[in-house]
């Protein structure tokens, strides 16, 4: 089954899903060339399928191919999940509109043009990669990641390549604190991500739920759980659920981002960035996820990409 989709605004597809290879492996959304394999849990089966990206920027066409199926329903679990990864619901041309007006984020548009941030395919790989990524680089816990998903999660063969299902709740809440220390997981975020597990199977974090509610809702019921802070929560809201109007503002990368481009060589506190991101409205999302991509080019010396 081949499902086409028409992006509604400009899409780099390549620059977008750079993400997934940028700082190392990531088993459960496999990049090679101009394909991006990845695993899909519909109804407790596991169908891999494969994504295609071709034409310019301004009139990219997306393919998503499921081998094997002619089944509407799984062919629409997959595209709704291809259209998140692509972050293809993000208004980019409203985003351009108000970034004409901002100086910092006027001279990033043509570089980065038709970039879009991915969202998490599931709420709980999210959360898991949340955890992983405490107080550490990304290349670091790209790492841990790639051996959490070797280690719980299923291989799914698709034409000539492997890619492997993330692992779920059901998997992890088995996996023992010192199978995961033996992953360079700490003993904390082994525990964190057991905890997290056991909730979600027991039913006491209702992920579906927590998509649709309230971002004051989605705060409180994240940071209930232990190990779980509002870095979390915010990233969540942003990389999760696309909630627009969000910034996650304790994070370092982010801070250093505004303060780069809006301090003036002054160092700004969690309020002072939350401030100037309460600018930039139902764009925050974008706003921010520009900034980061525009530092990267800034550290690299170089003239475009990510």
């Amino acid at each position: 089954m081949n499902v086409v989709l028409t992006p509604d605004g400009p899409l780099d597809a390549g620059g977008t899903l750079a993400r997934y290879h940028l700082w190392g492996e990531d088993p459960a959304n496999l990049i090679a060339g101009d394909v991006f394999r990845r695993v899909l849990r519909h109804h407790g089966r596991l169908v891999p399928y494969e994504v295609r990206w071709r034409g310019p920027v301004d009139d990219a066409r997306i393919v998503v191919h499921v081998p094997g199926t002619e089944a509407a329903a799984i062919g629409a679990a997959a595209t709704a999940e291809v259209r998140r990864i692509l972050g293809l619901d993000f208004d980019l041309v409203g985003f351009y509109r108000m970034a004409k007006a901002d100086p910092a984020l006027a001279p990033l548009v043509e570089p980065l043009y038709g970039l879009r941030p991915t969202l998490a395919p599931t709420p709980f790989e999210m959360l898991v990669g949340s955890i992983t990524a405490q107080q550490i680089n990304l290349s670091f816990a790209f790492a841990c990641r790639a051996r959490l998903v070797r280690r719980y999660g299923t291989p799914v063969r698709i034409g000539r390549a492997t890619v492997w299902a993330f692992p779920d709740a059901a998997r992890l809440v088995r996996a023992r604190p010192r199978e995961l220390r033996a992953l360079k997981y700490s003993t904390r975020k082994a525990e964190y991500i057991r905890d997290l597990a056991r909730a979600v199977v027991a039913g006491a974090l209702d992920l579906d739920a927590l998509a649709a509610a309230p971002a004051p809702i989605v705060i409180e019921r994240l940071t209930a759980l232990r190990g779980l802070g509002r870095w979390t929560a915010d990233w969540f809201l942003a990389r999760c659920l696309g909630r627009g109007d969000v910034c996650p503002a304790g994070d370092l990368a982010v801070r250093k981002a505004i303060e780069h481009f809006y301090g003036r060589g002054r160092t700004l506190s969690e309020v002072a960035i939350r401030r100037r991101a309460g600018g930039w409205g139902e764009y925050q999302n974008l706003a921010v996820h520009y900034l980061l991509a525009g530092m990267r080019r800034a550290h690299a010396g170089v003239g475009g990409g990510t």
